[in-house]
């Protein structure tokens, strides 16, 4: 985690109990890392656990849209109303909570609905934010990651693609590429990174299997036909439906079409000799 550096951490919901055998558990070394967290739901019983703090079951559960109070001093619930419907799914509770925090949310049957210790970042809602049911919970994943994390939100798709093709021309070098085309969405993304960062090093085998909706095929072909890689379509529409001839069932349809698919593909990279990275 150090390495990685986050600005924050979220540890999920889930339905453990913190003492059930084999439940998800954290280190306690995780806090003292400087990082802000939040806990939701299971995420904030296991912070209170964690914490030398005391979670109990409670005498029922839970669940459903509930009238929750908050303390919105809070960075997480500031500009918020002081109440709001939030989504509960609980049966355990923290009945004392770990040093140096406070509750910065209650329901009639929740006690501690939220806590924190903002002196070190850290905290937690017994309730779901994430879900469309809790009222304004999407200002308070908000209000986490700007206001507590201090993230920019100047992110964009193309600072993606940009450290991604900076990532394969370090890795890939002089090295040969070769690269298995079905014309998806993933396979075609791939194969354009890869020619962005490494151009005529870069072939794709594009097997067509004759099973794409109409002249689809060849709007693949075009697509990269100025692109300035080695393009090699392979036109094995016979050879699939040879395989498939009698077959109904969907899922072995499926499972025929992917092993002929890797069939065709070794095949046609035999033809194209050695090749330094395989995708």
């Amino acid at each position: 985690i150090k390495e990685l550096n986050p600005v924050g951490i979220i540890f999920t919901g889930g339905p453990n109990s913190v003492y059930d055998e084999g439940a998800p558990r954290c280190s306690s070394e995780i806090f003292d890392l400087g990082i802000p967290i939040l806990g939701i739901c299971y995420g904030c019983q296991m912070m209170a656990f964690a914490l030398d703090g005391t979670v109990k079951p409670g005498t029922r559960r839970e669940y459903g849209k509930t009238v929750t109070s908050f303390d919105n001093k809070s960075l997480l619930f500031c500009d918020l109303p002081d109440k709001e419907i939030t989504w509960m799914s609980h049966t355990d509770y923290i009945a004392k909570l770990p040093a140096n925090f406070k509750i910065t949310a209650f329901s009639d049957d929740c006690p501690v609905a939220a806590m924190e210790d903002a002196g070190k970042g850290l905290y937690s809602v017994q309730f779901h934010p994430e879900v469309m049911h809790t009222i304004n919970g999407t200002k308070m994943l908000y209000n986490f990651l700007y206001k507590v994390c201090r993230c920019k939100g100047d992110w964009t798709m193309r600072d993606y693609a940009n450290t991604t093709i900076a990532a394969i021309k370090d890795k890939v070098k002089d090295g040969k590429v070769l690269l298995a085309l079905s014309g998806g969405v993933d396979s075609s993304v791939a194969a354009a990174l890869l020619a962005k960062a490494v151009g005529k090093q870069l072939t794709c085998i594009f097997v067509d299997h004759g099973l794409m909706r109409k002249n689809e095929g060849d709007e693949i072909e075009a697509a990269f036909e100025n692109k300035d890689v080695k393009f090699v379509r392979v036109n094995a529409k016979e050879r699939f439906l040879l395989r498939l001839s009698g077959v109904s069932d969907p899922e072995t349809k499926r499972k025929i079409i992917g092993e002929e698919f890797i069939r065709v593909f070794e095949d046609e990279a035999k033809k194209i000799g050695k090749v330094d990275f395989l995708v």
